[in-house]
């Protein structure tokens, strides 16, 4: 939360002290696909191995954003995606006969799953030549929040960053952008039973229609 009150507090600072300085409100569709991949490793003697995953996930969504036009023409806003972003989920069924009694066999059906939530981007755009272009560049603030089905343990959740890069396009209230966005490795341990843990990285390429108001 605390994240969240300094980049609107920065946010405010900025068009407060801009002489030209236009707030504008306003809503974004987006797509893309993002790409991740992953390993979990065992935390016990009896098995020590790593297991890997990769996938790409389609998604869709939209977001809700603030900006403003400072006095040399560059925009810095502030984007909020306020539905789950899934980043993957997986099962696999263990079997196990070397146990002594039935009760202590490692067996079961084990799933998790991923999501990135509350998705913040402090992004800034910055205009080049004369028909309404743009890059864009962006820093992302997001919560990688986990659900899973583990027989004695549980993974927890993480909050991580990410940059963007792109390039956009304006005309009057509305933008269309492409960008490519690039999040830092998510490392996550369980607590209870098993010490495993989890290492994965995550990227996406998306475009983006926003409409101001």
């Amino acid at each position: 939360m605390k994240k969240i009150i300094s980049l609107l507090s920065l946010l405010t600072l900025l068009s407060v002290t801009s002489v030209k300085a236009e707030m504008s409100y306003g809503i974004g569709f987006m797509a893309g696909k993002l790409s991740a991949s992953g390993t979990e490793t065992e935390g016990t003697e009896s098995d020590s191995s790593d297991r890997e995953k990769s996938f790409d996930e389609v998604f869709a969504g939209a977001d809700v954003f603030v900006e403003t036009e400072l006095s040399n023409g560059y925009t810095v806003g502030l984007s909020y995606v306020p539905v789950d972003v899934e980043i993957g989920s997986g099962e696999r069924v263990d079997s196990s006969a070397g146990a002594d009694v039935a009760a202590e066999a490692d067996t079961g059906t084990r799933t998790a799953k991923a999501e990135l939530t509350d998705l913040l981007t402090l992004y800034t755009n910055i205009p080049f030549g004369n028909e309404g272009g743009y890059a864009l560049a962006g820093l992302h603030y997001t919560k990688v929040k986990t659900a899973e089905t583990l027989p004695n343990s549980s993974y927890g959740d993480e909050n991580i960053y990410g940059a963007q890069l792109g390039v956009g396009s304006k005309r009057g209230n509305k933008k269309f952008e492409i960008f490519y966005s690039k999040f830092e490795d998510i490392e996550i341990s369980s607590t209870g039973g098993n010490s495993n843990s989890i290492k994965a990285d995550a990227d996406a390429l998306t475009v983006r229609y926003s409409i101001g108001f």
